[in-house]
């Protein structure tokens, strides 16, 4: 196992320009990885990303940019994958990969089971933020905001536009719960594939999907000498503590710098 480690660490250090990776022991006795040296150089300073560079006002549109600019890199093979955080009614944290479905002025959407941890949540505590990280153009976007379930109607639709495999897969796996074994799975999921040949698979009854309202939109972007460019889109509130760098934006965003 601990070959495998270094392996596979060895394997980051290379990917990210370090030539070495050192092991070192702590005091309990515990192996661990000295990774402080390990750093990879990022954007030249004439490459920052400036205000003057926003292609528009409207945060979802410069989203929209950025994501463009992703779908058309063939190194990001999920351009729309994103890390969901969520928390207990007493903040408690969790997060975890999902898939990005869809995007507009509404919000940002994706699908899941309901009953699984995220999903109850979600329910108890109906916020959420989502992290985008592009590693080949040194950027991430962060969003913030209220989740409300989309309708049975257009979850329904979803559903039935995935592969029929997929659908299986979804009515198969009771999400999050504890489960014997990998062959129970595959037992299932052959009775089920056998039991659908030849009709439509139901939606489960306890999946579906959420849309995430955005209050907060942050774009970074990486910078060689950790003077990170952070350009904060958030909506405006009366109440909400502005400053004088605080500049207008569409549709009733503001838009500030913060220090990286």
């Amino acid at each position: 196992m601990w070959r495998g480690l270094v392996t596979s660490l060895l394997q980051v250090a290379r990917h990210t320009g370090s030539n070495s990776v050192r092991a070192v022991s702590c005091k309990s006795g515990s192996d661990v990885m000295d990774l402080g040296h390990m750093r990879k150089s990022y954007r030249n300073d004439d490459e920052a990303f400036e205000e003057s560079h926003l292609v528009s006002l409207d945060p979802i549109a410069q989203f929209s940019s950025w994501f463009q600019e992703i779908l058309e890199c063939p190194a990001i093979v999920e351009p729309n994958a994103m890390c969901l955080a969520t928390s207990t009614k007493d903040g408690k944290p969790s997060a975890r990969m999902v898939l990005l479905k869809g995007f507009g002025s509404h919000g940002f959407r994706f699908y899941t089971n309901r009953e699984s941890r995220k999903g109850k949540e979600l329910e108890a505590n109906p916020v959420a933020s989502l992290l985008f990280f592009w590693e080949p153009f040194n950027r991430q976007v962060r969003i913030e905001g209220s989740v409300e379930k989309i309708s049975d109607e257009e979850s329904d639709k979803y559903f039935h536009s995935r592969p029929k495999a997929s659908q299986i897969g979804a009515v198969v796996s009771k999400q999050s719960q504890v489960i014997p074994d990998r062959e129970y799975l595959r037992k299932k999921n052959t009775e089920l594939q056998e039991e659908y040949k030849d009709k439509e698979v139901p939606k489960p009854a306890e999946w579906g999907g959420y849309i995430i309202r955005p209050s907060v939109i942050e774009f970074w972007q990486g910078q060689t000498n950790r003077l990170h460019d952070r350009i904060v889109f958030r909506r405006k509130v009366e109440e909400t503590e502005t400053s004088p760098w605080t500049h207008p934006a569409e549709g009733g965003w503001v838009y500030e710098r913060l220090a990286p």
